[in-house]
């Protein structure tokens, strides 16, 4: 099971690629797409806001329905407080009552996978879970041991091509999945929706009206002078 977490703020077709990509080159059954209700490493900008967590699962609701090996997961928004991975991928692992399920897999770009050091008991995520590390041209990652986090890098062996390694007591694994680069982000479909511009062939059709109609990201009216 790959789980696929982030604010998706909004999703966009290269989440959607991203995701089918790396589902193949792993042979996952499937992948578990877990919006965040609160992002607890983003802070709120008022001129770049957030959608609320409601807009946001719906709107991947919508994107992934019809294919038949993505679904949605709850487990974040449902969960008061900030949506911490290490809480996710416990609860995950916890549905497993016989315990004999392999690890799910965490599906993470490669800038992010850099900076796991910092989050949340990041020693229990990399022993709860294999990781698919996203990489893409141009200057895409080539050896793991260039952004492994230092809190866990005496916990791998890693291959002597530096695209895999294994976690030494927990069996996780990482694996470095390339895919295709696509010039798609979330703050590029935010930034044409505050232009007033279509956001057409960014995000799904599917959710490409109600995104627009709700105005979420729209430019906030500027504040009147006062003389």
């Amino acid at each position: 099971t790959g789980v696929f977490g982030g604010t998706f703020n909004p999703i966009h077709l290269g989440h959607l690629r991203a995701a089918e990509e790396v589902r193949q080159a792993l042979s996952l059954d499937r992948v578990l797409f877990v919006p965040s209700r609160i992002p607890p490493h983003k802070h709120t900008d008022p001129d770049d806001p957030i959608a609320d967590s409601a807009r946001r699962l719906r709107w991947v609701e919508r994107a992934i329905a019809g294919h038949p090996d993505f679904s949605v997961d709850r487990v974040q928004i449902e969960r008061e407080g900030p949506s911490f991975l290490v809480d996710t991928l416990a609860t995950i692992r916890g549905r497993d009552g016989t315990g004999t399920a392999p690890p799910p897999v965490f599906i993470v770009g490669q800038d992010a996978f850099a900076e796991m050091g910092d989050w949340r008991a990041p020693e229990r995520i990399f022993a709860l879970a294999d990781l698919a590390v996203m990489t893409r041209p141009p200057g895409h990652l080539r050896h793991l041991a260039d952004r492994l986090p230092a809190i866990v890098r005496d916990d791998y062996d890693i291959a002597a091509d530096g695209r895999a390694a294994l976690h030494r007591s927990a069996g996780t694994r990482i694996d470095l999945v390339p895919i295709t680069p696509l010039d798609i982000s979330s703050s590029r479909v935010r930034e044409e929706c505050r232009a007033g511009r279509s956001i057409r062939y960014l995000v799904p059709e599917s959710v490409r009206e109600e995104i627009e109609e709700s105005r979420c990201y729209a430019a906030r009216p500027a504040a009147r002078a006062h003389g």
